[in-house]
């Protein structure tokens, strides 16, 4: 039902709106991830946006190489005073490259990272503080290097992606239905992942990781891949809100917005992929409302949101939904 709705979207709002949702079921994509990594992998990470500004990122420096002349930089460089675009920027100017890094670079990061800490059984509290202080180590980085990474300003002043122009006729109503159409992919493969052994391993290792050591099963690979995957979704998640807002910066990728990310998941139900994206959806479409009135308000509303979902519906909204209407255990769902 939740993805009829979203398929109307086009016909009955204006372009603006319609751009305005396509933001926000990126960023459900991130939520996707999410709810495999902590509702049933019980990883709880506080580092998500670091996945979603190499998602975003990468896709933004290929826009702004596509329409340079030859042996031009971007405007940002100039006006730092670089003469030479860096070496590290060159591969970037293919498309395809470009597409890669948004994803496979995210999760290889994210595999790299996680397989050194989980080897280490470092979990819980202390794996989710080290996840934050990536997030704030990488925004860091991004505003310290203005000249290569646009500063805290980012990245931004898009005119074209593969030959299309972003203020072309169509383009928004295109960018949504790729955005919902990856949405959709994400939410019907994590749907099969989960329901299969991967999944339940994943949540016995959640439940009793000494007791799935017992078994015979090394939770570790299982743990790294799941990582991998939503670092992965949130460097898709990444390019896809990039793409439709026109801007990666800083903002968008450092602690507070990582752990903005826990909370749509929190609120919409951490086992329910149906509900993360209700989340997603239903906090960004709250917060656009509320801080366009009251700017200041609304870090007071999320966090009174998310103490209200915490101790009274620790599911969230899925399973208080799902204990209303009789159902019992987890649904992937």
């Amino acid at each position: 039902m939740l993805f009829a709705l979203a398929a109307a979207i086009p016909f009955g709002l204006s372009d603006y709106d319609t751009n305005l949702v396509a933001r926000f079921l990126a960023m459900g994509i991130v939520a996707l991830g999410i709810v495999l990594t902590w509702g049933h992998g019980g990883i709880l990470s506080l580092g998500q946006g670091v996945f979603f500004g190499l998602g975003g990122y990468a896709i933004a420096m290929h826009i702004k190489l596509a329409d340079l002349a030859e042996g031009e930089i971007p405007d940002f460089m100039q006006w730092s005073g670089r003469t030479a675009l860096p070496f590290w920027w060159e591969p970037f100017h293919s498309p395809v490259f470009a597409l890669a890094a948004a994803l496979v670079g995210p999760a290889l990061v994210a595999a790299l990272f996680a397989w050194a800490v989980f080897h280490r059984r470092v979990s819980g509290t202390y794996f989710a503080l080290i996840t934050q202080a990536l997030a704030l180590a990488f925004a860091t980085l991004i505003i310290s290097r203005q000249d290569v990474t646009g500063g805290f300003n980012g990245l931004t002043n898009f005119t074209s992606i593969f030959g299309f122009l972003f203020a072309g006729p169509g383009m928004a109503s295109a960018l949504y239905w790729i955005t919902l159409g990856a949405l959709a992919l994400s939410w019907l493969g994590l749907r099969w992942l989960l329901g299969s052994r991967f999944g339940t391993v994943l949540r016995a290792a959640r439940d009793g990781e000494n007791r799935v050591r017992f078994l015979g099963y090394d939770p570790v690979p299982f743990k790294v891949a799941a990582f991998a995957l939503a670092a992965m979704l949130s460097g898709l998640g990444g390019a896809l809100f990039t793409l439709n807002a026109g801007v990666i910066s800083p903002a968008l990728i450092g602690v507070a917005p990582s752990i903005e990310m826990v909370v749509w998941v929190a609120i919409g139900g951490r086992t329910s992929l149906g509900g993360a994206i209700f989340g997603a959806l239903a906090v960004n479409l709250a917060r656009d409302a509320i801080s366009s009135s009251f700017p200041e308000g609304w870090l007071y509303v999320m966090g009174a949101l998310f103490i209200l979902v915490v101790t009274l519906f620790p599911q969230g909204l899925a399973g208080l939904l799902s204990s209303r209407s009789g159902k019992r255990g987890e649904n992937p769902a």
